[in-house]
């Protein structure tokens, strides 16, 4: 408590002043706030910045820094730097479980900095941010680059809010450790396999065909819309085909020109809208043909790779190379669906080949 003040304009002295210990916390405050910046200003190098490892490796296409909710405290600025590492180059973190609040711990700071990934290729430059309004949330920024990457590194100038980060492009493995006597996944898209064209994507996308695990439910897969030239009284043929005039179709690139020794086709979740049947076609392209075939809708030289099979609902089918027709190298492949439907999954294993020059 302080002592009274001077006496006011009527002769009554002041009210007792108790600003002094506030003065001395206040100041003390002041002090160690100038000892954090300064601390900080060391550990981060001025600015904040993460690290995050690519779920699929492969050719970065762009970014969306979506900055949703974080309408005062956005981060003003960032940059994308990038870098594939080998696995013995990536340092082990121990799980931290919920570290909200806190920064970076002394052996992480040591772990990371072994990745020099300061000095990591720089692939978006120092780039204003906007609010997160619904309008303004999403940056995107694109990326022209050939090269696969592994790892990530965000930086934000000085610091603040990002709500999402997402990282466009094509998956792509590394090649270059996969034996010819390997048997993979030729068209899967941790392999490097992409949907190049479809007919018609109503309810899913046919990329998802190609995507991770089992589908989880039909959005996860590829469906169709129902098609308007069905007949009004359906036959089958000896094998139970149902025989309809049109049919929907998606065209894959491989990851890797190869020869598919076994299929399969999933149908989960799908069990009043599954297919009657599919066929599968496969040819080889060059990647000048293949912008050829993409503006005339892939009316290219098909041969059959698996004729028609009747299908199921809810049910994972397998082909083994006895049905399968075809034993050349492909690097495109034609699923058809007849007349409709959707499919969760599709995997076509093989063997990697090299194309003859």
């Amino acid at each position: 408590m302080g002592h009274a003040g001077p006496q006011g304009p009527n002769g009554d002295p002041g009210l007792p002043c108790e600003c002094a210990p506030l003065r001395k916390m206040i100041g003390e405050m002041d002090i160690l706030v100038s000892h954090l910046t300064n601390e900080l200003k060391f550990i981060k190098n001025g600015h904040d910045w993460c690290i995050v490892q690519l779920g699929v490796p492969g050719i970065v296409q762009g970014f969306d820094i979506d900055t949703s909710y974080f309408t005062g405290n956005y981060a003003p600025s960032v940059s994308i730097q990038a870098a594939s590492l080998n696995q013995d180059e990536i340092p082990a973190f121990k799980p931290q479980g919920d570290r909200t609040g806190t920064a970076a711990s002394e052996e992480e700071f040591k772990a990371a900095a072994k990745l020099h990934s300061e000095c990591w290729e720089e692939l978006v430059p120092v780039s204003q941010l906007k609010p997160g309004y619904v309008d303004t949330c999403h940056n995107y920024f694109s990326v022209n680059t050939q090269q696969r990457f592994t790892h990530i590194r965000l930086n934000m100038y000085p610091d603040g809010g990002i709500a999402r980060l997402k990282v466009y492009g094509i998956g792509q493995r590394d090649w270059s450790v996969v034996s010819y006597n390997d048997h993979v996944d030729l068209v899967a898209l941790t392999n490097g396999g992409v949907c190049v064209g479809y007919s018609d994507a109503h309810f899913g996308h046919p990329r998802n065909m190609i995507g991770l695990g089992r589908a989880i439910n039909m959005g996860d897969g590829w469906e169709t819309a129902r098609r308007l030239d069905r007949p009004a009284i359906l036959k089958v043929d000896h094998k139970g085909i149902l025989q309809v005039p049109g049919s929907e179709w998606a065209v894959f690139k491989l990851g890797h020109p190869g020869v598919i020794r076994h299929i399969e086709i999933d149908t989960n979740h799908f069990k009043g809208n599954f297919p009657d049947s599919c066929k599968i076609e496969g040819c080889t392209l060059a990647p000048e043909e293949e912008n050829e075939y993409i503006s005339v809708k892939w009316k290219a030289e098909w041969k059959i790779l698996l004729p028609p099979q009747k299908l199921k609902p809810h049910h994972r089918h397998f082909f083994s190379a006895t049905s399968i027709e075809l034993t050349e190298i492909v690097t495109h492949v034609r699923l058809i669906i007849a007349p409709d439907g959707g499919i969760s999954r599709m995997r076509l294993w093989g063997f990697p080949r090299a194309l003859s020059s």
